[in-house]
């Protein structure tokens, strides 16, 4: 697995962007349940002032639009700004720059003050609010904070460069560690999850970034200061508003990555967990490897269903309500899923009756391998070749599987061998065993045997037997005994056969039938009259 560490600013950031701009443009259509506002906020430039709520007959959404166009108003006026506070009706009331624009009641006060002392306060952030929004309007504030967001923008894309590096050596140093016993081959399975976890956190990480850079580049200008406002807002309450309800406990966006991301973690604890097990456990407890994968597999979904379960019940969530989901699920794989609950259900049975194990050398149809791993799906066969073949686990259970180390390892292997006839069969059958017990890996108990299979049409049949406990290796083991018996045979000068066909003619005479004379006599003159035809022009072409 290769990773590019070279900066492609154009493209990179483009795609960022697109990201970030799919994952606001979703949360702004997401519906958000709706929550009854007791309070409005006052808003200037984005930035909100303070709350009031509902006077008489007036909702606090329309005091505060009133309010809101009179600030705004203010701001593009040259006035000096005044703010007073006079009593009208025995209630304070605010003026901005002698024009009327709220009176404070009871239900707009906080506990503990009365409404003058909240009139004041209120009176004197609004001056101050308006100060500060006539000031960043001006030349020299709007340069500043220009160079301010460039700035911000080119440290945001380098810390998003910086977390890519950071993601691909963590995750090297990770897949360097997470190896099988032997330190070949990595743990394919947990190397598939781990990375997948590491690309997520990498894309969180780097959305997040840019969705906080943006947001706090639009909060720094007043002209787009309101955007951020709004989407702020729409972020929080998306992400903390009740989307969905399971039994009586509703459940917010963010709680839902919350169980998601714990759910997530608990794979990854299962996968580390049942690796640490097997490489650093069962390893050294002299179980063969078939019995080793087979208490991995039960152990990790084991884990998996009983801490969900757990994660489940401290979440709040009644394990009583996913009835309906459990349902849903059932007609799911009545229709769609079928294969794939097939095939968990057959990796079940393979795991339970131990057909076939991890290290069995197998043949499955046409394929021949090593079983490598056996997993709730699929099997995986590596081949003779190092190829690995992904056979669904219910083709085990359909079909037939020849397994040449199931319970004994030790396997006959038969190897034809033809001579000719004017061999002596006792001088071949001591050949054909001086052969085998040159080679190493046959057994000595059994022993090997040749029989005397057939006279053939032009050659003495033979066949000889013997015994390996290395079935994988039969293939080689069938080349260098060949290899010894044709050794063999010329060293006795035993001849091995060529196919032969044997031809024998037949004298006498031939007889034809009346049409068949006919045929040729018609033949012949027709020859004849052609050759009459032709003999006149070679004398013109001699004198010539």
């Amino acid at each position: 697995m290769r990773y590019s560490h070279r900066l492609r600013l154009p493209l990179k950031y483009f795609n960022i962007f697109i990201a970030v701009l799919t994952f606001v443009l979703f949360i702004w259509l997401t519906p958000v349940v709706a929550q009854a506002l007791t309070k409005a906020p006052v808003i200037l430039d984005g930035q909100e002032i303070f709350k009031i709520s509902d006077s008489g007959h007036y909702s606090a959404q329309e005091r505060t639009n009133l309010i809101n166009s009179q600030l705004k108003y203010a701001i593009k006026t040259s006035e000096f700004i005044q703010v007073k506070i006079e009593e009208r009706n025995q209630l304070p009331t605010i003026l901005l720059n002698g024009r009327y624009l709220l009176t404070v009641t009871e239900q707009d006060t906080v506990p503990g003050s009365t409404v003058d002392e909240q009139a004041r306060i209120w009176g004197q952030e609004i001056e101050e609010a308006l100060q500060q929004a006539r000031l960043e309007r001006t030349k020299t504030y709007l340069q500043h904070t220009t160079f301010v967001a460039v700035a911000i923008l080119l440290i945001t894309a380098g810390f998003t460069w910086l977390l890519g590096w950071i993601n691909h050596h963590f995750f090297r140093v990770a897949s360097q560690r997470l190896t099988t016993p032997n330190n070949e081959i990595p743990n394919s399975e947990l190397l598939k999850v781990l990375e997948l976890f590491f690309k997520l956190v990498l894309a969180s990480m780097r959305i997040a970034l840019w969705i906080s850079t943006i947001l706090y580049i639009t909060n720094l200008f007043p002209f787009t200061r309101q955007w951020s406002y709004q989407i702020s807002n729409i972020l929080i309450t998306s992400f903390t508003s009740p989307i969905l309800t399971l039994g009586k406990n509703p459940y917010s966006l963010t709680e839902l990555i919350i169980l998601i991301g714990l759910l997530f973690g608990l794979v990854i604890f299962a996968g580390t967990l049942t690796n640490f097990l097997r490489s650093r456990i069962l390893s050294f407890t002299g179980i063969n490897r078939g019995a080793q994968e087979a208490i991995v597999i039960l152990f990790k979904y084991g884990l998996i269903f009983i801490g969900t379960l757990v994660l489940l019940q401290i979440w709040g969530l009644d394990i009583s309500s996913l009835t309906i989901l459990a349902s849903a699920l059932s007609v799911g794989i009545g229709f769609g899923l079928q294969d794939i609950a097939k095939n968990f259900g057959s990796g079940l049975v393979l795991v339970f009756e131990r057909p076939i194990q991890v290290g069995d050398f197998v043949e499955v149809g046409e394929y021949t391998g090593t079983v490598e791993r056996i997993g709730g799906r699929s099997t995986e066969i590596r081949t003779l070749d190092h190829v690995s073949i992904i056979v669904p686990n219910s083709r085990f259970l359909e079909k037939e599987v020849i397994n040449w180390s199931h319970r004994n390892p030790i396997s006959r292997l038969h190897l034809p061998v033809s001579v000719a006839y004017s061999s002596d069969p006792k001088v071949v059958q001591a050949a054909l065993l001086e052969a085998a017990s040159k080679h190493p890996n046959v057994l000595e108990v059994p022993s090997p045997l040749v029989l005397f299979k057939e006279l053939g049409n032009n050659s003495l049949n033979f066949e000889l037997l013997v015994w390996t406990a290395e079935p994988n290796k039969q293939f080689l083991l069938k080349s260098d005994l060949y290899y010894n018996i044709y050794e063999s045979l010329q060293q006795r000068q035993i001849e091995i056969p060529f196919p032969q066909l044997d031809l024998h003619l037949r004298s006498g005479t031939l007889e034809f039938t009346p049409e068949m004379q006919l045929a040729l006599i018609q033949m012949f003159e027709r020859l004849s009259n052609h050759q009459q035809r032709i003999d006149p022009i070679k004398p013109s072409q001699s004198n010539s």
